[in-house]
């Protein structure tokens, strides 16, 4: 805050939000440098919880020392499992009989890309269902929760040094969890939020660079 010079933002939106919760009332009451506990009020009302963040490689699905029994086993449960849908498909047959051959055609061509790219999704967190961020510079593209909204090449714009962005890292969404945001009176929602950054790397000196996030939202197939 510029005029009690006590008060830290993160930007222009989170400073004004804090002006109309209360802090044009208590701002300038006291005298620069008093410590005094009501000096500023505390803001826990729309302030995001700070965490720790643990960083750790994404271990492979099988590894390679796995043996022969371990991964037999496994395709002994997905058996199972594909037996189980079987047997939930034939009792819908009923059912999808009553729909002409093209409403079907369409159904099965949307569902199968949607709840196949969803599918993949779960399975790639759930060994990891608490994971927030995903950081993969230079590597990997990004696990998309859809088949929709993708961006293309032309959608990503260029660094302001002129350099192309690449995608570094995207933010997951159990981190929804972990943020009290209901006090806001604002819902907050995504499915994945992608950021792309510099590819030559530019320094801006001690100051922020402005990057570029791309947001993804569940796709109405998803289930």
């Amino acid at each position: 805050c510029g005029r009690c010079r006590r008060a830290a933002y993160c930007g222009p939106e989170h400073q004004a939000l804090d002006w109309r919760r209360g802090h044009r009332r208590s701002c300038g009451q006291h005298a620069a440098g008093d410590d005094s506990a009501d000096a500023i009020p505390e803001h826990n009302e729309f302030l995001f919880p700070e965490y720790e963040i643990l960083i750790e490689p994404e271990e492979p699905e099988f590894p390679a020392d796995s043996t022969d029994d371990e991964q037999g086993a496994v395709d002994t449960l997905k058996d199972v499992k594909d037996q189980e849908e079987l047997g939930a498909a034939g009792i819908a047959d009923d059912t999808l009989q009553s729909l002409d051959e093209e409403t079907l055609e369409a159904m099965a061509k949307h569902e199968t890309e949607e709840e196949k790219i969803f599918r993949m999704f779960k399975k790639q967190i759930a060994a990891e269902p608490e994971q927030i961020i995903r950081y993969c510079r230079g590597g990997e593209g990004p696990l998309w929760v859809s088949g929709e909204n993708r961006p293309e090449e032309k959608d990503i714009p260029n660094c302001v040094c002129g350099a192309k962005r690449m995608f570094e890292f995207q933010i997951m969404p159990q981190l929804l969890n972990h943020l009290h945001v209901d006090s806001l009176g604002e819902s907050i929602d995504w499915g994945t939020l992608v950021v792309y950054t510099c590819a030559d790397n530019c320094g801006g000196g001690n100051e922020y660079l402005e990057e570029f996030i791309w947001k993804q939202d569940y796709s109405m197939g998803s289930t």
